[in-house]
């Protein structure tokens, strides 16, 4: 079989994945009063597959991602405060802004270890989370209030019940999921993964490193920016928390749970983490978080491959 041949059968979709993508659209008509909850899902799910691209495909290991889903937050919100409230617009600007971002601070993140990133992502977020607080533009600790968002598509006004905000998020989660489909099903998405496995063989067969790195980080970013600027659109408010470190930590913890390398698992992540901090935080307020912690012990000592074994096929067909 050719390698053309072999990539066209990789690319393929399969039936289960077939079967999740319906999933997605039906979703909501089934939510029903628990819209809200389903759109900051879709939010996070959108922030998870951003980070599996970098973190699970390229082998780029971010603690500071929130750097981006912050910035986008801020320039949809102020776009539409200053500018004009119409939201695909505004998305459009922040996803513009998020990949400079990207773009800009790849070429710190293209060489050095593993640790060298880490400090790196996480200093570029503190800079950004500091700079926030200080302007007089974004708030600072207080936010940026004042926020009207326009009609989506000039028609649909984003109600209270959170069902226009949903369909939303929905439809940019489910473009995402193409997009990074598409990328991770490519000759470059296979140059990611032999990148990630080992770098040295990788450039040793003569493929370009730092520019495939800087390439699929700008794009993560911008996924990333889509949905920080997803969540200030949708509840009208942008504000520090986007851009603090616990966001990053959180959509780490979703990747983990769904599984890294795995695009489907961000979004499982996502609902399994949400549905886990909103249960939780009913049922037990204050120390929620410690069975959560719990939970994550267990799924690392048990390992995620018995944890979630009816699943472990689709990851690998």
């Amino acid at each position: 079989m050719s390698a053309a041949s072999s990539l066209a059968a990789v690319s393929r979709w399969k039936p289960w994945e077939l079967g999740l993508l319906a999933a997605l659209p039906v979703s909501w008509f089934l939510t029903g009063e628990h819209s809200l909850l389903a759109n900051e899902i879709a939010i996070v799910a959108l922030f998870a597959v951003s980070l599996d691209l970098i973190l699970g495909y390229a082998g780029i290991v971010s603690l500071g991602h929130a750097a981006f889903f912050g910035t986008g937050a801020y320039a949809a919100a102020l776009f539409a405060k200053h500018v004009m409230p119409d939201p695909l617009a505004g998305l459009a600007v922040a996803i513009g802004i998020t990949a400079l971002l990207g773009a800009a601070s790849s070429v710190l993140v293209m060489r050095g270890s593993d640790l060298a990133r880490l400090m790196i992502t996480l200093g570029v977020a503190a800079i950004l989370y500091e700079l926030a607080n200080k302007l007089d533009f974004t708030g600072g600790a207080d936010g940026l209030q004042g926020v009207t968002i326009g009609p989506l598509l000039g028609r649909f006004e984003f109600d209270l019940y959170g069902r226009v905000a949903y369909a939303y998020s929905l439809v940019g989660l489910i473009v995402g999921l193409l997009v990074a489909r598409r990328i991770v099903k490519s000759p470059f998405g296979w140059s990611l993964q032999a990148i990630r496995d080992n770098r040295l063989r990788a450039a040793a067969i003569g493929l370009n490193v730092d520019a495939r790195l800087g390439v699929v980080y700008t794009i993560s970013a911008a996924m990333a920016g889509a949905a920080g600027a997803l969540l200030a659109q949708t509840s009208g408010f942008a504000s520090l928390d986007g851009l603090d470190f616990h966001r990053s930590a959180d959509v780490m913890l979703v990747v983990v749970i769904g599984g890294a390398g795995w695009l489907w698992g961000g979004v499982l992540g996502a609902v399994a983490f949400k549905l886990m901090h909103d249960i939780l935080s009913a049922w037990t307020p204050q120390y929620w978080t410690f069975w959560l912690g719990l939970f994550l012990l267990v799924l690392v000592m048990v390992g995620r491959e018995r944890l979630f074994r009816p699943w472990t096929w689709m990851k690998r067909s």
